[in-house]
């Protein structure tokens, strides 16, 4: 097996073939793989399902100890393919907080940051 990222691979169904795309890909792809779900209001507006998640969107919470908590993207991080979501946080011993990083599959967007041209033209486009 090939140790640099493959452009030409399409799919397989061995799962250690998939590690190792998700692993490999280089950042332009990992931004494409931080999509989040969007809310069916715009989902009905733009007619996609999901979006590249940013910093700034508004975010809810659907799955883990977080569920139901909505918040602003503060911070999303390519290499681990997490996102950090502003009052999500873990209260440590001595009383310091945390963010604690949410995998984008258990995020839907509510409200999206368009002040961006590069956003605006990606979103509407049908």
């Amino acid at each position: 097996m090939k140790k640099q990222f493959s452009t030409s691979w399409k799919s397989s169904v061995q799962p250690r073939k998939q590690r190792k795309y998700r692993i490999k890909a280089p950042l332009h792809l990992r931004n494409k793989m931080m999509s989040v779900h969007i809310s069916k209001e715009l989902k009905t507006k733009y007619g996609k399902r999901n979006v590249p998640v940013r910093k700034g969107d508004k975010v809810k919470v659907l799955r883990g100890q977080y569920k139901g908590r909505t918040g602003e993207v503060e911070r999303i991080n390519l290499k681990k393919y997490k996102v950090y979501v502003q009052g999500v946080e873990n209260i440590r011993k001595d009383g310091g907080k945390v963010q604690y990083p949410i995998s984008p599959s258990n995020l839907m967007i509510i409200e999206l940051k368009m002040d961006d041209k590069k956003r605006k033209a990606s979103v509407e486009r049908k």
